[in-house]
């Protein structure tokens, strides 16, 4: 019998004679073998070196086999061994009895030769079932342990991508004289795929956005470093909203110019497959008048001063997808104590808990609930606030939420 699984073999009886017997036949087919003539002096055995199988009797004096078996069955051993009862037991409660116990298989006596062969065969091919299942499952654990060290390295570099996407926005809240624009950027994971802004080049001017990047994650989050570079509010001569005249001051360029040149820079990158939707805004702070953009980004909402609330703009084709698009400005007068809303899809197509998206209706819901006295970044903090309370439970969030805030009180 060419053995597999089942190597070493100890034999428990306090008979020599039955010991010798079994011996006999075991050795013949190839085994190892261990004799032992109680249950304590088994396991002691046991306690060194564990066998591949147990062939024990039932009766014996002091540790009986099922004590034995019981007792070996909590010894702590991650190689599991086949435990087989030998008795002139048949009765059914007999059997359960030992199955309890932890015996794996039982041979009545006096032992066939054959039967115990068959029965040894079986063992080998379950305890080689075992042992190779036990084998997968070491290589799975190895496998976490060495994936939960891969994660927790992707997850380090993470929260370091996110200290960096935060720097591209420096400050959330700013004053330009009487007026104020703050900023809400709140990613649904580590890092995000959306970006806000806000940059002056001299008094009375403002510019400011909203973008958001398709897809989300890490190409996401590496598009957004990209486009505050290209919108930088530190650096006047690498932002391309801007242009300098005469040698001395910027200027802010017409909202549909920087939509153009964002476009056809996106287009010319080869490799690039990501996209993005955007308002980008310029605001006169002396008269009021408001140029904006729109390129596959919601509908701003404008808050009146005398309560009354509209969605403007015109659409547009997001920024990346199709080359030489023509971007239409759109422009508004807004007046003292009016009120600007940029914010991404985040809001609008979050999921209730009835299944269905905020959508803009919502959104205006939510502004109107939020506390008239409130403003700037309180705002926009209630404003999140109140949607953490309506989305689903179930999904949570699901993409970024962003916003600008636009509160204009004159020059």
């Amino acid at each position: 019998m060419e053995p597999g699984a089942i190597h070493k073999v100890l034999v428990v009886d306090d008979s020599r004679l039955q010991r010798r017997i079994l011996s006999s036949s075991l050795k013949k087919w190839g085994f190892d073998v261990i004799e032992a003539d109680s249950g304590e002096q088994a396991m002691e055995i046991c306690a060194q070196s564990m066998p591949d199988l147990i062939l024990s009797d039932w009766v014996m004096p002091g540790m009986t086999g099922v004590e034995f078996c019981r007792t070996f069955r909590r010894l702590n051993s991650d190689k599991y061994c086949y435990f087989i009862l030998l008795t002139s037991k048949s009765e059914k409660n007999e059997v359960a009895q030992g199955l309890d116990a932890g015996a794996d298989d039982f041979l009545i006596k006096p032992v066939d030769a054959d039967e115990l062969r068959a029965r040894i065969s079986a063992g080998d091919r379950i305890l080689g079932m075992q042992r190779e299942l036990s084998r997968k499952n070491q290589m799975i654990a190895r496998a976490l342990d060495e994936l939960k060290v891969a994660h927790d390295a992707i997850d380090k570099d993470l929260i370091q991508a996110r200290k960096i996407q935060e720097s591209l926005v420096p400050e959330f809240s700013r004053d330009f004289g009487r007026s104020r624009v703050s900023l809400l950027l709140k990613p649904c994971g580590h890092i995000g795929g959306d970006l806000v802004g806000m940059f002056s080049p001299g008094e009375n001017r403002l510019g400011f956005y909203s973008i958001d990047v398709s897809g989300h994650g890490i190409t996401s989050a590496m598009m957004t470093a990209r486009l505050g570079g290209y919108l930088s509010s530190l650096y006047f001569d690498q932002n391309v909203a801007m242009e300098k005249r005469f040698g001395k001051f910027y200027a802010l360029r017409p909202p549909q110019e920087v939509a153009s040149t964002l476009n056809s820079r996106l287009i010319a990158d080869a490799g690039i497959e990501e996209y993005f939707t955007m308002v980008y805004a310029i605001m006169d702070l002396r008269s009021g008048l408001l140029k904006m953009v729109q390129a596959g980004h919601p509908h701003p909402l404008l808050l009146r001063a005398d309560g009354s609330a509209e969605f403007i703009g015109e659409g547009g084709v997001p920024i990346g997808l199709l080359p030489d698009i023509p971007y239409t400005q759109y422009q508004t007068q807004m007046h003292p104590g009016d009120r600007l809303l940029l914010y991404s899809d985040g809001f609008t197509e979050c999921r209730l808990e009835n299944g269905e998206m905020l959508e803009p209706e919502g959104l205006l819901s939510l502004v109107r609930d939020c506390d008239p006295q409130q403003g700037g970044q309180e705002f926009l903090d209630d404003l999140f606030w109140r949607l953490t309370q309506v989305m689903s439970a179930e999904h949570g969030l699901e993409d970024d939420v962003s916003a600008t805030f636009l509160e204009f009180n004159g020059p």
